[in-house]
Formats: C-alpha cells, sequence, structure tokens
C-alpha cells in the first residue's frame, strides 16, 4: 500500500509535470512565425487536398494560444474579456481563410482552362447532326480534358468540405461556409481585375477603342458566368445567387466610390455598405480623373458622344460625327455595354449620370443667380424688355426688337449653352439606357415586367386620387413602398428620364423670359435640313445640336414649376405671331426661317416633355402647327 507522504508527493510531481508540460506546450510564441509556415501549407493542399483534414488540428492548437492571455484577463474581472476574445478569434478566422485561400485560386485556375476549351476549341453541338459527323463533334480528347480539370476542382473542394465544423477561439467555422467565402473573394478579386484593366481608354485615339474593349470584357465576363454555371452542382454552391450577388456588389461599391466626386459629406471605403472585411472588394488607383473603371467607361461615352462634334438622329438611335459623317455610336452600344458589365453596370452606369446631370443643373442655376440676377443691368433690361412684350399681344417691329435684346446677351450665353448640352446629352444617354433595361426585363422576366408595370400604375392611380381627394389614403412619410418600387421600376427600364425632377428650385424673376431668349438666340443659328429631318447649324464651326438642346431644355424646365414652362409657351407663340405678321407679304410664300425653327422646336420639345398639345395651342394657331412643313424653306 502507498503510504500519505509518498501518496502526496506523486500528487505534487504531476502537477508540476503538468504546468511544464504547459509551459512547453504553449504556442504563444508561434503567432508571429506562422505565418512564414503559410507556404509550405497551402503547397501541401495543392498536392493533397484531403490535407484539410489533418490542419484542422494545427488550427485548434493555434486556437489554444488565447488560453493565457484569458485566464489572466479572466482573472482580473475585465470587462475587457469578451472584446479580447472576439479579436483575437476574428484573427485566427482570417488566418485560417488566408490557408484554405489556396482552393478557391487553384480552381479558378482550373476553371479558366475548362473556360478555354469550351469557349475556344470545342464545338457547340447543332440541332441536326449527320451521323457521318458524329465523330467530328464528339471531340472526345477534349471532353476528356474538361472531365479531368472537373474531377480536379471536385477533389480540391472535397478536402474542405470533409473538415468539420470547428471551434475556433469564440467563432464557429462552417467548412461550407468558408469555400463560398473563398470562391466569392476569388471571384470579385478577378472581376474586379478584369474590369479595371480592360476599362481603360486613350482619349487621344482617332476611333475611340470603346466598342473592341467592350467586346473583349465581354467575352472574359461570359466565361466566368458560363464556368459557374458549368461548375457549381460539383461544388456544391448556388453560382447564379454567387455571380449575382458579386457582380452588383462590385459595381455599386465602384458607383459608390466615383459619385463621392459629386457629394459633400464623402462615403469612405470603411463605411461603405457594399464593401466587407472577408470578401473585400479591391481598390485600384485612379487613371484620367476617374476613380474607378464606371468613371472611365461614362466619361468616354460622354467624350463620344460630344454633342459640339456629333449629330444625334433620334430615329436612328445613333450619333453621327459632324465633319466626317461617319456613325460614331448607335443603340447598339448598349447592348455591348450590358454583356460586358451586366444589368447592375447599366443601372449603375445610369446613376452616375444622374450625379452628372446634377451638378449640371446646379451649375446652371448657380450661374443665373451670380451672373444676371446680382447684377441690376441685366434685371433692369429684362424688367423693361418685359415691360414692352407685356403691352400688346403683336410686337411692333418685332425682328429688330428681339434681334437687339438678344445681341446685347450675346457673351451671357456660351457658359449656359455649354450646361444645357451636356445635361441634354446625358438625358438621351439615359433614354438609351433605360431602353435596353426595358428590353432585357421583358425578355429575361415576363412576369417581373408586368407586375412592375401593374404595381406601379395602381399606386400612380391611388396618389392621384389622393390629391383630387385628400380624404382618400396615402403612403406614410415613414414607408420604404414608393422608395424601393422605384427602385426596381429604374432598374427594369421603366422610369423615363425626361420627367424626373433631379434638383429643387425656387421662384426666379424672369426665369421663362431668359430661357426664351436664350432658345431663340441659338435657333437663328440653326436651318432645316429635309434629309435628315431635323434642325443644323448653318455653319459647321459654330455646330449646335438640336436634339441635346432640346431635350436640356425640357429638363431645365421640368426643374421648375409648371407656370414656367406655360410661360415660355406663350412667349414663344407671341414671338410666332408677331413676326408672321410682318410678314403675310412675302411673296415666296415661305415661312421666315427663324418662325420654320421655332415651330420645330416646339413640335420637339411637346414630343420630349409629353406634355399635351393644347399648352401651345392657347399661344400658337393650330392650323399653323398643323401645315408649316408645308411652307418651311429647306436645305
Amino acid at each position: 500500500m502507498l503510504d500519505l507522504p509518498f501518496s502526496l508527493s506523486f500528487f505534487l510531481f504531476s502537477l508540476q509535470v503538468l504546468i511544464t508540460m504547459q509551459i512547453v506546450a504553449d504556442v504563444s510564441y508561434a503567432w508571429e512565425i506562422i505565418d512564414s509556415y503559410t507556404i509550405f501549407m497551402q503547397q501541401g493542399i495543392k498536392r493533397e487536398p484531403s490535407l484539410v483534414i489533418k490542419l484542422r488540428a494545427t488550427f485548434l492548437k493555434l486556437a489554444s494560444a488565447l488560453d493565457l492571455p484569458l485566464v489572466r484577463i479572466s482573472q482580473a474581472n475585465s470587462p475587457d474579456l469578451v472584446s479580447v476574445s472576439q479579436y483575437y478569434s476574428r484573427e485566427l478566422v482570417a488566418y485560417v481563410r488566408k490557408v484554405l485561400q489556396i482552393i478557391p485560386q487553384t480552381m479558378f485556375r482550373l476553371l479558366s482552362q475548362i473556360v478555354q476549351l469550351q469557349t475556344n476549341r470545342m464545338k457547340e453541338l447543332p440541332t441536326r447532326l449527320d451521323k457521318d459527323r458524329l465523330r467530328e463533334y464528339a471531340q472526345l480528347d477534349e471532353r476528356y480534358q474538361v472531365t479531368k480539370l472537373t474531377h480536379d476542382i471536385s477533389v480540391l473542394t472535397e478536402g474542405i468540405l470533409m473538415m468539420k465544423t470547428t471551434l475556433v477561439g469564440i467563432i464557429k467555422i462552417d467548412p461550407k461556409q468558408l469555400l463560398e467565402d473563398g470562391i466569392r473573394k476569388e471571384l470579385v478579386t478577378q472581376v474586379a481585375t478584369a474590369l479595371n484593366r480592360n476599362l481603360v481608354f486613350n482619349p487621344r485615339t482617332k476611333t475611340s477603342e470603346l466598342i473592341p474593349k467592350l467586346e473583349m470584357l465581354g467575352g472574359q465576363i461570359d466565361g466566368f458566368r458560363r464556368s459557374f454555371e458549368y461548375i457549381q452542382d460539383y461544388v456544391n454552391i448556388y453560382g447564379l445567387k454567387i455571380w449575382q450577388e458579386e457582380m452588383s456588389r462590385i459595381i455599386d461599391y465602384n458607383v459608390e466610390q466615383e459619385c463621392n466626386s459629386f457629394l459633400r459629406t464623402k462615403v469612405h471605403d470603411w463605411q461603405s455598405v457594399y464593401q466587407s472585411t472577408t470578401i473585400r472588394i479591391p481598390s485600384f488607383p485612379p487613371i484620367d480623373g476617374s476613380i474607378n473603371f464606371i468613371g472611365r467607361l461614362a466619361r468616354e461615352i460622354i467624350r463620344i458622344t460630344d454633342p459640339k462634334v456629333t449629330c444625334y438622329v433620334n430615329h436612328m438611335k445613333a450619333w453621327y460625327d459632324v465633319k466626317t459623317r461617319q456613325e460614331v455610336a448607335n443603340i447598339k452600344l448598349f447592348e455591348k455595354l450590358e454583356s460586358a458589365v451586366g444589368t447592375p453596370g447599366l443601372t449603375g452606369f445610369d446613376r452616375l449620370l444622374c450625379f452628372m446631370i446634377v451638378r449640371e443643373l446646379q451649375g446652371f442655376i448657380t450661374k443665373l443667380q451670380r451672373g444676371v440676377y446680382r447684377d441690376k443691368a441685366w434685371l433692369e433690361m429684362f424688367a423693361s424688355f418685359s415691360t414692352t412684350l407685356g403691352q400688346s399681344g403683336i410686337v411692333q417691329q418685332p425682328q429688330k426688337l428681339y434681334s437687339t435684346v438678344t445681341a446685347k446677351a450675346a457673351k451671357l450665353w456660351p457658359p449656359f449653352l455649354d450646361m444645357i448640352l451636356k445635361v441634354g446629352q446625358m438625358q438621351l444617354l439615359r433614354d438609351l439606357v433605360s431602353n435596353q433595361l426595358s428590353i432585357s426585363c421583358k425578355f429575361d422576366s415576363k412576369n417581373l415586367a408586368s407586375s412592375l408595370a401593374t404595381f406601379n400604375e395602381a399606386l400612380l392611380g391611388e396618389v392621384q386620387a389622393h390629391y383630387v381627394d385628400p380624404t382618400l389614403p396615402y403612403p406614410k412619410e415613414e414607408s420604404l413602398l414608393i422608395y424601393e418600387l422605384t427602385s426596381y421600376v429604374e432598374a427594369a427600364g421603366m422610369a423615363n428620364p425626361f420627367m424626373k425632377i433631379y434638383i429643387t428650385t425656387k421662384k426666379s424673376p424672369y426665369f421663362a423670359l431668359f430661357n426664351f431668349l436664350f432658345a431663340i438666340s441659338q435657333l437663328s443659328k440653326l436651318q432645316y435640313v429635309k434629309n435628315l429631318g431635323l434642325l443644323q447649324s448653318k455653319k459647321v464651326a459654330e455646330h449646335l445640336d438640336e436634339v441635346p438642346f432640346v431635350v436640356g431644355m425640357v429638363t431645365l424646365l421640368r426643374q421648375f414649376h409648371v407656370e414656367n414652362t406655360t410661360q415660355f409657351f406663350a412667349l414663344v407663340g407671341q414671338y410666332v405671331k408677331s413676326i408672321i405678321e410682318v410678314s403675310l407679304g412675302s411673296k415666296t410664300g415661305e415661312l421666315p426661317q427663324d418662325i420654320a425653327n421655332a415651330l420645330l422646336f416646339l413640335e420637339a420639345f411637346l414630343s420630349y416633355s409629353n406634355l399635351p398639345r393644347k399648352l401651345v395651342e392657347q399661344y400658337v394657331p393650330v392650323y399653323l402647327l398643323e401645315q408649316f412643313h408645308k411652307n418651311m424653306p429647306v436645305v
């Protein structure tokens, strides 16, 4: 039998041994040097994916490094115990992700080989095939290579999926979620890099690089999408869901960062709701004044469709170079844009254009207030001219009166004209983006398009009924219904950009008069070209594109109360009637060029603004609006 002193000495010896073993086995020292072994772990995983199961023990041992410091914090009854545990646990999980990221990286390298085979070497099987050509289309060698690569990917992912749920510190690691996060991270890195690398343009080239680069990018993006569609069942992931979520996140994040240049309060990277600490969207150095690829893309499209050097023909939905008469861009540009950056890219481009339009409209109002309304000379001139026009319906010696006033303000117009043309140009781009989104939505999802259209119409009917009878219900201010529906409607291409209110404005004196004088001063530079069916500049050196100008004026007046538009029509009607009164004795029977231009302007204004014709018929005779095309001077 063991006596008591011997048993006590054995107990003390065992306790000492345990303490010594704990000190020797403590891996806290490995916290700094473990990273040097990462490459060896990853090489081992590449050679033998099942090694992931054995690495589970390594990760658990690393988690034990938390024991000693946490014991001391716990003994001190510190309230920081939870926060310290969470911090070190997150650091450990981040390291585990780093080690295992080799699996998605290797998987994507194999996927790129599969895409290369499917895209460039394997022929698509036709609907009908002669038996003599069956061997040709069998392509056994290529199919064997695809099968082998697919098996390699399956083996890679099998290793991580076999790893059991592991508690690292106070955080549980789900192997399936770990694999999905790794795939998402690698996808985001590769897609963001492709977008940044391909969407870089040289503005000095004679022919734009836009179309070739969009086609190249579209091929790469289609390859990523096809590879996900092919491999999702083999690795047990929802490929389409991951693709759509991450593509949307990449675009939304870059649009948000690009729009920072238009905002007073910036949304920093760490504040963005689209950024993630686990699956980070990479940032790249700015190029050519743009923060990222979406800004470069938008500015390149704006550059090649510049209204100063191009002419937009509405019935062709295309821009033509003024000097060479060659087509610069057409509606197919937006098909290629969608194939390259998808629906999220189109909606992101549209959102960026909205910010640019707001900046131009705000610049117009600021310029008007500082350069005109603060100058007594201009206000006195507008007051005097307004009094002269208001004395009678028909102005005496109209050509002399109008030309005198517009000549006085000749130096005032150029900056306003630049801003109006930019607004009109971007509105036309938004219109074609909406058209492409609408086509895609109706083609890809008829039920969604029909549901949105019906819901939108019903909601607008309820809102209109409320304004007729205020006792009827109306969505509350805190309700997100209208806000959320708007985002769906715009993404489906059902919104009309020409009807949009971009800025809030205050009542401005002589605003309608200012815009009337501005309009007739620019219309005098144009003449009607019958072959094109629109107004063109008389001199190439003073080129003015009619459609962006009209759309810009429509957008500007839309930001103010409707009475300004009504006054604008009244002033144009008075201008038309006064000059016709003077020119009734013309031997040619043709309308004066200025009147023809004004009537064509009104016709285009009504077309783009969706305003009822009755608004203009109050101030311009109906027969004149219906018959003026027959008596126009043409070129």
